[in-house]
C-alpha cells in the first residue's frame, strides 16, 4: 500500500476540534492560527486547508 495523501499537522484554536495523533498546534487566536498554518505549509512542503473557523490542516498531496 502506497499512501499518496496524508495529514501532516493540525492547527486549531479549539483543542476539542482535533484528535491527537499527528502534529497538533494549539493557537491563542485566529491570527496566530493563520500564521502558524502558513509557516507550516512552507516548512512541511504541504498545502494548508481551512476546514472550519477553528481548524486548519496541512496535507501532503
Amino acid at each position: 500500500m502506497n499512501l499518496e495523501k496524508y495529514i501532516l499537522a493540525s492547527i486549531t484554536t479549539n483543542p476539542s476540534k482535533v484528535a491527537p495523533g499527528n502534529g497538533v498546534y494549539y493557537c491563542e487566536n485566529t491570527t496566530e492560527m493563520e500564521n502558524v498554518a502558513t509557516n507550516l505549509e512552507a516548512i512541511l512542503d504541504g498545502i494548508a486547508h481551512k476546514i472550519g473557523e477553528e481548524v486548519y490542516i496541512i496535507v501532503k498531496h
